[in-house]
């Protein structure tokens, strides 16, 4: 199974893992807390359990731990400290963001093989270092993260949404030739220069480009291609603009 990643929202941008993780760890947290009243909590006399409010909502948590380490054989890693790998992890958990005159961090999809795809935020992050070198820096990182996952409502404001239904011929026939842009499809890494162990899938491409990942079948069908989940790196995309899309719709 590929590695998980992170995809930050709206842009697209890929933060991948070293390793899989070996477990992930889901909890849910029902909405409710106990029933109080001007004097405190309400109380009963007996063995009973407290009152409670049901508050609706809730939340949702995802447990995930990485491992990270800069001296595995084999490795392509041209690094001496891990934290030059752990750091794009650490600042998902900034206030980068700015909503309303107040920071928050940056919104995160986390995506995992052909069934995880949960959109959320950072809420705290941990790492344990470990093998250092003569001159201090650390080899090896297990890093703990936990994600809130977060309502796909509750997003910024979203552009209008793209035309849902449309099949390839109908977008070639509506849009001109300058309406496409070329797409290279790039190895795990995720930048140029790297191995291309393993290509992007259509509906993370689909994300980064439109904001919808069901979009991957009509990238697929535009660009002829019958196995959607791995695209050998290094092929060329014919893609339509999002804005020539809703233009054309």
């Amino acid at each position: 199974m590929e590695r998980v990643a992170f995809l930050l929202e709206p842009s697209g941008e890929r933060i991948g893992a070293l390793l899989n993780p070996e477990t992930l760890v889901i909890r849910r947290t029902a909405g409710l807390r106990p029933r109080r009243s001007l004097g405190g909590a309400v109380t009963g006399g007996g063995p009973m359990d407290d009152a409670l409010l049901f508050t609706g909502g809730g939340s949702t948590e995802l447990l995930l731990e990485l491992l990270f380490d800069v001296s595995l054989l084999g490795s392509s890693i041209q690094t001496e400290d891990v934290r030059d790998l752990t750091q794009p992890l650490w600042r998902l958990a900034e206030n980068s963001v700015e909503e309303r005159g107040f920071g928050r961090p940056p919104r995160v999809r986390v995506v995992w093989g052909k069934r995880i795809n949960e959109p959320g935020v950072v809420a705290s992050i941990a790492e344990r270092l470990e093998h250092f070198t003569t001159s201090g820096a650390p080899r090896r990182s297990w890093l703990r993260m936990r994600l809130l996952r977060v309502d796909e409502a509750s997003s910024e404001a979203k552009p209008p949404p793209l035309p849902a239904g449309l099949t390839a011929e109908q977008v070639t026939e509506r849009l001109p030739p300058e309406s496409f842009e070329a797409h290279e499809v790039l190895g795990a890494g995720g930048s140029p220069g790297q191995p291309p162990v393993a290509g992007q899938r259509l509906d993370e491409l689909a994300h980064q480009y439109y904001g919808d990942p069901a979009l991957w079948r009509l990238v697929a069908s535009l660009n002829g291609i019958a196995d959607p989940m791995q695209v050998p790196a290094g092929t060329v995309l014919r893609l339509p603009s999002a804005s020539a899309l809703r233009r054309g719709s």
